[in-house]
């Protein structure tokens, strides 16, 4: 009888065992990202990804600038596995794709779109047509400046300034008893740091990184007058300790009042025009890039994009992250809870043609303005054998650019003078280049 009756009641256990259901296990994806606005906001909006997706876990690894490209690089080349979806520019997607270590985008849903990436975008992140990186948001880059102080001083910015007006504006407007600098610009070591801000001012004086032979350029004057300038600017019309501010320090600079211009970023101008963000939010106003009259404005092309390492063995989560994060469904969850001003800016053809961001982002039509201009493959007013706007699209580069970055902070600081700067700048990178072979 006892027998019976336990072999029922094993038999219910069992069957009720069965017919409950099994929870699904969780795939926890650690991303690697940048401490910048827009990354923080997504992090913020995360659990609109994971009410979804309930079986899908997000770890967010979030690195200021140079330290997350130090960190993705090492990972990636010496495959480590610590990431599930990286946080990496431009510069990175192409010469990663090529080396296999990206997983091809070739496999996203219809209803995300892929076609309605602008196309000077899409290109920058494309191997022979396939997508190996979604991009969270496109830049250029343009002039910012505070309206108050260019009436106060009698002063009317062009639209497209030269860098003599530049100069001489923020002489003009520097009040240093007020705690008040005519310019802000980036001097923070790093080849996308200060070096993605001077290498874009040097295409516009007619400087390049290399002639069509792979030379180094360091020794002419082209970039003895941008490098002069730019220190000579900075100490009479810059804020103290330049040397040591990036993006995120400049932003919080202009946000706090102290800038009467501040060249940078596109994706910038949301922030600076946020009255949650800005103390001048309603005092600013947008320019182009400057010019020297020779054909090229200093601005760039930049995309900071989402992509999946090769080797992952979590690619069907990571994806669907990418699809989210990057997707037009995101774009209308930030609309919905910051505002269509604040929505990441720069990849989408469609946000350009909604007249809810137009009129809401007074930087909008200018944003685009700088990205169709840009012109990746014929970046300087002198031929090159290289591509890339800010940078130079080779392996070699993230080095180099580090090194050459390293002096010309030096010269803004005042630790080394800009003629000893210009000759290790050559010196290095003529020694870089003949180690990899470029020249001999």
């Amino acid at each position: 009888m006892k027998t019976m009756i336990g072999t029922l009641l094993g038999a219910s256990f069992l069957a009720a065992l069965a017919s409950t259901p099994v929870a699904a296990q969780q795939t926890t994806l650690t991303i690697a990202t940048v401490n910048n606005g827009d990354m923080i906001r997504m992090q913020a909006l995360t659990s609109d990804f994971t009410a979804k997706n309930p079986d899908i876990n997000v770890k967010w690894v979030t690195l200021e600038e140079n330290v997350l490209r130090q960190r993705v690089t090492t990972d990636i080349a010496t495959k480590g596995g610590q990431f599930d979806v990286l946080t990496i520019g431009t510069y990175e997607v192409p010469i990663w794709a090529k080396k296999n270590w990206l997983v091809p985008l070739d496999k996203l849903s219809a209803d995300y779109d892929a076609k309605d990436i602008l196309p000077k975008i899409a290109d920058a992140v494309s191997v022979k047509g396939t997508l190996y990186a979604a991009p969270f948001y496109g830049e250029s880059s343009m002039t910012m400046y505070r309206t108050d102080l260019f009436q106060k001083a009698g002063l009317t910015m062009p639209e497209s300034p030269s860098w003599e007006f530049v100069i001489d504006a923020a002489k003009k407007l520097t009040d240093k008893s007020a705690g008040v600098y005519g310019i802000c610009l980036r001097g923070k070591a790093g080849w996308g740091e200060n070096m993605a801000f001077l290498t874009a001012m040097a295409n516009s004086y007619g400087a390049r990184w290399f002639d069509e032979k792979w030379q180094p350029q360091f020794n002419g004057p082209e970039w003895k007058a941008t490098l002069t300038d730019y220190v000579n600017l900075m100490r009479e019309a810059g804020p103290p300790g330049a040397s040591s501010n990036g993006f995120n320090e400049n932003l919080a600079l202009f946000n706090a009042g102290k800038c009467a211009m501040w060249i940078d970023a596109t994706v910038a101008a949301s922030f600076v025009t946020n009255p949650k963000d800005s103390k001048v939010a309603d005092k600013v106003g947008f320019a182009l890039a400057p010019n020297k009259g020779l054909g090229k404005n200093a601005n760039w092309l930049w995309a900071w994009n989402l992509a999946i390492p090769a080797g992952s063995k979590k690619v069907e989560a990571a994806s669907k992250f990418i699809e989210w994060a990057t997707g037009k469904g995101y774009t209308d969850l930030v609309a919905s809870k910051e505002g269509w001003a604040n929505v990441p800016p720069g990849t989408r053809t469609s946000l350009y043609r909604n007249e809810a961001y137009i009129k809401a982002a007074p930087f909008a039509k200018l944003t685009l303005a700088s990205i169709d201009s840009a012109d990746p493959n014929h970046p300087t007013v002198k031929p090159v054998p290289y591509v890339g706007v800010q940078y130079a699209a080779i392996p070699e580069f993230q080095g180099i650019g580090t090194q050459v970055g390293q002096q010309f902070s030096a010269a803004l600081s005042g630790a080394a003078k800009i003629d000893a700067a210009l000759i290790a700048a050559q010196a290095a990178t003529e020694r870089e280049m003949k180690r990899a072979g470029y020249i001999k």
